[in-house]
């Protein structure tokens, strides 16, 4: 049988490029062909992320924005993961039925997918109005790295979030429209996030104005399980790929083993915790 240590130095850093950009709003054909050119020398990477709702912007305009998932943008993600031979996620505007969901689409290089429906809508912005909120949060694995890929406003809400022993995680990433009227709740939101599930954590913001006058400055950030600031990119465009240690993970967690010592609970009896 493989330990944990022996897994540790057999598993390959993972490598994740964040793509902090301006949104066309609500301009789904400019914000693609943008993504493209700004994607064209990405390369040797195993994860592109992007932005909340990235072909649109962060708009209330659900009905008429929404797309299917055979729609223009879930079939960009495909053509593009397979291009750049590396998962691509983000959130898009999505109808399904008679419902609307912000939904982060996870795709890989060969056309499959998973997603995962914003669990906490925006109410101050309306989000509750518009959209039909998600119900489980899922468990992604990339090259043995385990992920938990959440959206924006969930950050507010670490139960959701809460690394446990039977549907551990390694990562925890959020895509965002942060604005800069509360970018330190989300700069140390992200922080604390990390510390108390022991995991690196990646928060992918927009930068610039949107259609509504609100201002973002980015500051997109990656966090180590300490609380160390890895990466931090403020008010600019930005496209940078971590290299995160797998290894160096599993020593903090041998030498810190804090995630053992902590509470059992359900959030809600009818909507349970799933890994997929």
């Amino acid at each position: 049988m493989i330990n944990k240590s022996e897994i540790s130095n057999t598993m390959n850093p993972l490598r994740i490029t964040i793509v902090q950009s301006q949104l066309h709003w609500e301009d789904t054909a400019a914000n693609l062909q943008m993504f493209t050119d700004k994607l064209t020398h990405v390369s040797d990477t195993d994860l592109i992320v992007l932005p909340e709702t990235f072909s649109t912007g962060f708009s209330m305009q659900a009905v008429h924005l929404a797309e299917g998932m055979d729609g223009t943008a879930v079939n960009w993600m495909r053509k593009t993961a397979a291009e750049k031979n590396a998962v691509i996620t983000g959130s898009l505007i999505i109808k399904e039925g008679n419902e609307i969901y912000n939904r982060l689409i996870w795709m890989q290089p060969d056309g499959k997918f998973n997603y995962y429906n914003k669990r906490h809508r925006f109410s101050i912005g309306g989000e509750g109005e518009v959209f039909t909120a998600g119900a489980e949060r899922i468990i992604v694995e990339l090259n043995g790295w385990k992920i938990c890929p959440l959206i924006c406003y969930d950050l507010r809400f670490p139960v959701w979030s809460r690394n446990t022993a039977e549907d551990g995680y390694d990562v925890l990433l959020y895509v965002a429209n942060w604005p800069e009227r509360r970018i330190q709740a989300w700069k140390y939101l992200l922080v604390a996030r990390a510390i108390e599930n022991q995991c690196y954590t990646v928060g992918v913001n927009c930068i610039g104005t949107d259609g509504n006058d609100i201002y973002s400055t980015g500051d997109s950030m990656v966090i180590d399980a300490l609380g160390n600031i890895v990466y931090h990119s403020p008010r600019q465009d930005d496209i940078h790929t971590v290299e995160l240690s797998y290894a160096d993970l599993q020593k903090l967690r041998t030498d810190l083993p804090f995630l053992k010592d902590a509470d059992s609970f359900e959030v809600n009896p009818h909507h349970k915790f799933k890994s997929h």
